[in-house]
Protein backbone atom coordinates (compact mmCIF):
# COMPACT_ATOMS: atom_id res chain seq x y z
CA UNK A 1 0.00 0.00 0.00
CA UNK A 2 1.81 2.92 -0.87
CA UNK A 3 1.48 6.59 1.27
CA UNK A 4 -0.47 9.13 0.05
CA UNK A 5 1.73 12.49 -0.42
CA UNK A 6 2.27 14.78 2.63
CA UNK A 7 0.27 17.25 2.74
CA UNK A 8 2.47 20.88 2.12
CA UNK A 9 3.34 23.18 5.21
CA UNK A 10 0.86 26.01 5.38
CA UNK A 11 2.22 28.96 4.87
CA UNK A 12 3.75 31.47 7.07
CA UNK A 13 1.96 35.02 7.49
CA UNK A 14 4.21 37.73 6.61
CA UNK A 15 4.10 41.22 6.02
CA UNK A 16 6.07 43.98 4.39
CA UNK A 17 6.03 47.72 3.83
CA UNK A 18 7.50 49.39 1.02
CA UNK A 19 8.84 53.05 2.17
CA UNK A 20 8.97 55.62 -0.57
CA UNK A 21 9.93 59.23 -0.58
CA UNK A 22 10.46 61.95 -3.45
CA UNK A 23 14.43 61.88 -4.40
CA UNK A 24 16.19 65.05 -4.84
CA UNK A 25 17.69 65.16 -8.64
CA UNK A 26 20.82 63.53 -9.32
CA UNK A 27 21.13 62.94 -5.07
CA UNK A 28 23.37 59.97 -4.97
CA UNK A 29 21.35 57.52 -2.76
CA UNK A 30 24.42 56.52 -0.97
CA UNK A 31 25.79 53.07 0.87
CA UNK A 32 27.03 52.20 -2.16
CA UNK A 33 24.41 52.94 -4.22
CA UNK A 34 24.90 54.73 -7.68
CA UNK A 35 22.27 57.15 -9.02
CA UNK A 36 20.61 55.87 -12.16
CA UNK A 37 21.01 58.18 -15.54
CA UNK A 38 16.85 58.76 -14.99
CA UNK A 39 17.92 60.23 -11.39
CA UNK A 40 19.31 63.74 -12.64
CA UNK A 41 15.33 64.52 -12.50
CA UNK A 42 12.67 63.90 -10.77
CA UNK A 43 12.43 60.00 -8.99
CA UNK A 44 11.27 58.20 -6.53
CA UNK A 45 13.27 56.72 -3.97
CA UNK A 46 12.54 53.35 -1.69
CA UNK A 47 13.73 51.98 1.46
CA UNK A 48 15.57 49.08 0.67
CA UNK A 49 17.61 47.01 3.62
CA UNK A 50 20.15 43.90 3.30
CA UNK A 51 19.29 40.87 5.32
CA UNK A 52 22.42 39.49 6.65
CA UNK A 53 23.85 36.52 4.95
CA UNK A 54 23.15 33.70 7.73
CA UNK A 55 19.54 34.14 7.12
CA UNK A 56 16.47 33.62 5.30
CA UNK A 57 16.89 35.35 2.28
CA UNK A 58 20.95 35.56 3.21
CA UNK A 59 22.27 38.48 1.72
CA UNK A 60 19.55 40.10 -0.50
CA UNK A 61 18.02 43.31 -0.61
CA UNK A 62 14.29 43.84 0.70
CA UNK A 63 11.61 45.72 1.47
CA UNK A 64 10.94 45.88 5.51
CA UNK A 65 8.69 43.19 6.83
CA UNK A 66 8.96 39.74 8.49
CA UNK A 67 6.65 37.24 9.86
CA UNK A 68 3.04 38.01 11.65
CA UNK A 69 3.24 37.64 15.32
CA UNK A 70 0.38 36.61 17.67
CA UNK A 71 -0.03 39.98 19.30
CA UNK A 72 -0.14 41.29 15.93
CA UNK A 73 -3.51 40.27 15.57
CA UNK A 74 -4.93 41.88 18.83
CA UNK A 75 -5.25 44.99 16.69
CA UNK A 76 -8.67 46.32 16.01
CA UNK A 77 -9.52 46.43 12.28
CA UNK A 78 -6.92 45.42 11.35
CA UNK A 79 -7.91 43.09 8.66
CA UNK A 80 -6.94 42.75 4.92
CA UNK A 81 -9.53 41.55 2.34
CA UNK A 82 -9.30 38.25 0.50
CA UNK A 83 -7.89 37.68 -2.40
CA UNK A 84 -10.47 36.41 -5.44
CA UNK A 85 -11.67 32.75 -4.39
CA UNK A 86 -10.97 31.54 -7.96
CA UNK A 87 -7.39 31.44 -7.08
CA UNK A 88 -7.89 28.91 -3.40
CA UNK A 89 -7.79 25.58 -4.95
CA UNK A 90 -5.37 26.59 -7.36
CA UNK A 91 -2.68 27.93 -5.54
CA UNK A 92 -3.08 26.44 -2.00
CA UNK A 93 -3.89 29.75 -1.03
CA UNK A 94 -4.31 29.74 3.20
CA UNK A 95 -6.81 31.85 3.39
CA UNK A 96 -6.87 31.69 7.41
CA UNK A 97 -6.81 34.32 9.70
CA UNK A 98 -6.54 37.71 8.05
CA UNK A 99 -5.68 39.96 10.74
CA UNK A 100 -2.87 41.82 12.46
CA UNK A 101 -0.59 42.13 8.99
CA UNK A 102 -0.61 46.44 9.39
CA UNK A 103 0.30 46.12 12.72
CA UNK A 104 3.16 43.63 11.44
CA UNK A 105 4.74 45.85 8.81
CA UNK A 106 4.81 49.04 11.20
CA UNK A 107 6.31 46.50 13.88
CA UNK A 108 8.91 44.85 11.25
CA UNK A 109 10.02 48.48 10.24
CA UNK A 110 10.85 49.55 13.37
CA UNK A 111 12.57 46.54 14.50
CA UNK A 112 14.98 46.62 11.26
CA UNK A 113 15.18 49.84 10.09
CA UNK A 114 14.16 52.03 13.12
CA UNK A 115 11.76 54.05 12.19
CA UNK A 116 8.37 54.65 13.13
CA UNK A 117 5.35 54.22 10.72
CA UNK A 118 2.47 54.03 13.38
CA UNK A 119 0.86 57.19 12.31
CA UNK A 120 1.88 56.46 7.98
CA UNK A 121 -0.90 55.83 6.04
CA UNK A 122 -0.32 52.07 4.88
CA UNK A 123 -2.26 51.25 1.56
CA UNK A 124 -2.25 47.41 0.88
CA UNK A 125 -1.66 46.27 -2.43
CA UNK A 126 -0.54 42.91 -2.97
CA UNK A 127 -0.54 40.23 -1.92
CA UNK A 128 2.30 37.16 -2.98
CA UNK A 129 2.14 33.35 -2.25
CA UNK A 130 4.49 30.82 -3.53
CA UNK A 131 3.53 27.71 -5.12
CA UNK A 132 3.14 24.42 -2.68
CA UNK A 133 6.01 22.63 -4.10
CA UNK A 134 8.31 25.59 -1.69
CA UNK A 135 9.35 23.55 1.54
CA UNK A 136 9.11 27.09 2.95
CA UNK A 137 7.19 29.75 1.61
CA UNK A 138 5.47 32.83 2.80
CA UNK A 139 2.17 34.24 2.52
CA UNK A 140 3.10 37.87 2.45
CA UNK A 141 0.78 41.22 1.81
CA UNK A 142 2.45 44.30 0.69
CA UNK A 143 1.48 47.38 1.82
CA UNK A 144 3.19 50.90 1.29
CA UNK A 145 2.98 54.30 2.28
CA UNK A 146 4.67 57.35 1.79
CA UNK A 147 7.77 58.24 4.14
CA UNK A 148 6.72 60.59 7.40
CA UNK A 149 7.79 64.03 6.71
CA UNK A 150 9.55 63.86 10.06
CA UNK A 151 10.39 60.49 9.81
CA UNK A 152 13.74 59.64 12.08
CA UNK A 153 16.94 58.40 10.39
CA UNK A 154 16.61 54.79 9.40
CA UNK A 155 18.91 52.56 11.96
CA UNK A 156 19.83 49.16 10.68
CA UNK A 157 21.04 46.39 13.85
CA UNK A 158 24.14 45.87 12.02
CA UNK A 159 23.30 42.06 12.75
CA UNK A 160 19.84 40.79 11.24
CA UNK A 161 19.83 43.54 8.77
CA UNK A 162 23.52 44.88 7.97
CA UNK A 163 23.19 48.00 5.80
CA UNK A 164 20.21 50.19 4.11
CA UNK A 165 19.69 52.43 1.51
CA UNK A 166 17.52 55.15 -0.34
CA UNK A 167 17.21 54.50 -3.84
CA UNK A 168 15.48 54.83 -7.04
CA UNK A 169 13.88 51.76 -8.11
CA UNK A 170 16.47 52.46 -11.30
CA UNK A 171 19.20 51.91 -9.61
CA UNK A 172 18.24 49.26 -7.98
CA UNK A 173 17.39 47.07 -11.09
CA UNK A 174 20.38 48.39 -12.62
CA UNK A 175 22.45 47.01 -9.37
CA UNK A 176 20.91 43.91 -9.97
CA UNK A 177 21.53 43.37 -13.29
CA UNK A 178 24.84 44.18 -12.61
CA UNK A 179 25.27 41.06 -10.31
CA UNK A 180 26.07 43.45 -7.95
CA UNK A 181 23.46 42.93 -5.67
CA UNK A 182 20.47 40.40 -5.12
CA UNK A 183 16.56 40.17 -4.38
CA UNK A 184 13.70 37.97 -5.02
CA UNK A 185 11.17 38.14 -7.44
CA UNK A 186 8.57 39.92 -5.34
CA UNK A 187 10.97 42.64 -5.26
CA UNK A 188 11.64 42.68 -8.49
CA UNK A 189 8.41 43.08 -10.06
CA UNK A 190 7.75 45.58 -7.54
CA UNK A 191 11.01 47.76 -7.96
CA UNK A 192 9.59 47.41 -12.04
CA UNK A 193 6.34 48.60 -11.49
CA UNK A 194 7.73 51.00 -9.47
CA UNK A 195 10.07 52.12 -11.85
CA UNK A 196 7.51 53.99 -14.04
CA UNK A 197 6.78 56.48 -11.79
CA UNK A 198 8.52 59.84 -10.83
CA UNK A 199 6.28 60.62 -7.77
CA UNK A 200 5.30 59.08 -4.91
CA UNK A 201 1.82 60.88 -4.76
CA UNK A 202 1.61 59.08 -8.24
CA UNK A 203 2.57 55.73 -7.11
CA UNK A 204 -0.21 56.02 -4.53
CA UNK A 205 -3.39 57.28 -6.79
CA UNK A 206 -2.53 54.10 -8.95
CA UNK A 207 -3.61 51.81 -6.44
CA UNK A 208 -7.43 50.22 -6.26
CA UNK A 209 -7.20 47.40 -4.21
CA UNK A 210 -4.88 44.72 -4.36
CA UNK A 211 -3.14 42.36 -6.46
CA UNK A 212 -3.03 38.55 -5.75
CA UNK A 213 0.48 37.04 -7.27
CA UNK A 214 -0.07 33.55 -6.84
CA UNK A 215 2.35 31.82 -8.18
CA UNK A 216 3.15 28.70 -10.49
CA UNK A 217 7.02 27.81 -11.27
CA UNK A 218 7.31 26.54 -14.69
CA UNK A 219 11.10 25.47 -16.07
CA UNK A 220 12.32 27.36 -18.75
CA UNK A 221 11.96 25.65 -22.02
CA UNK A 222 14.28 27.49 -23.94
CA UNK A 223 17.94 27.16 -24.21
CA UNK A 224 18.63 30.29 -21.34
CA UNK A 225 18.29 27.99 -18.46
CA UNK A 226 16.12 29.13 -15.38
CA UNK A 227 12.37 29.60 -14.43
CA UNK A 228 9.28 31.41 -15.02
CA UNK A 229 7.24 32.72 -12.79
CA UNK A 230 3.32 32.88 -14.24
CA UNK A 231 0.48 34.00 -12.05
CA UNK A 232 -3.05 34.21 -12.28
CA UNK A 233 -4.51 36.51 -14.89
CA UNK A 234 -1.57 34.79 -17.28
CA UNK A 235 -2.91 32.35 -19.80
CA UNK A 236 -0.29 29.82 -18.65
CA UNK A 237 -1.99 30.24 -15.13
CA UNK A 238 -2.40 27.11 -14.00
CA UNK A 239 -1.68 25.18 -16.42
CA UNK A 240 1.48 25.69 -17.40
CA UNK A 241 0.89 25.87 -20.81
CA UNK A 242 3.58 29.25 -21.85
CA UNK A 243 2.33 29.35 -25.76
CA UNK A 244 -1.25 29.49 -24.54
CA UNK A 245 -2.43 32.58 -26.49
CA UNK A 246 -4.32 35.06 -24.42
CA UNK A 247 -2.92 37.29 -21.88
CA UNK A 248 0.73 37.31 -20.48
CA UNK A 249 1.51 38.47 -16.50
CA UNK A 250 4.48 36.68 -15.91
CA UNK A 251 8.50 37.32 -14.31
CA UNK A 252 10.69 35.36 -16.91
CA UNK A 253 14.40 34.32 -15.06
CA UNK A 254 16.97 32.91 -16.59
CA UNK A 255 20.37 33.23 -16.85
CA UNK A 256 20.70 35.89 -19.62
CA UNK A 257 18.24 38.06 -17.18
CA UNK A 258 15.12 38.76 -15.20
CA UNK A 259 12.42 40.87 -16.79
CA UNK A 260 8.80 41.22 -16.34
CA UNK A 261 6.28 40.78 -19.06
CA UNK A 262 2.62 42.13 -18.55
CA UNK A 263 0.33 42.39 -21.76
CA UNK A 264 -3.80 42.11 -22.83
CA UNK A 265 -2.71 39.28 -25.20
CA UNK A 266 -3.06 41.58 -28.24
CA UNK A 267 0.48 42.87 -30.37
CA UNK A 268 0.78 45.72 -28.03
CA UNK A 269 1.83 45.61 -24.01
CA UNK A 270 0.52 47.18 -22.19
CA UNK A 271 1.40 49.13 -18.72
Amino acid sequence: MTDAPAAPPAPIDAATVVVLRDGTPAAAPGHGFDAAASDAGAHIEVLMLQRNSRGFFGGMWVFPGGRVDPPDRDTPGDVVAACDPRTAGVSGLHDGDRRGFRTAAVREAHEEAGIDLSRAELTHFAHWLPPPIRPKRFSTHFFICEAPADLEAVRVDGSEILDHAWVSPAAALERRAAAEIEFVTPTFVTLTWLSGFTRTADVLASINGHTCFHTQIIPSPDTDPGHIAVYVGDSAFPDGDLDAPGPRRRCIMVRSGWRWEEHDGADTAVA
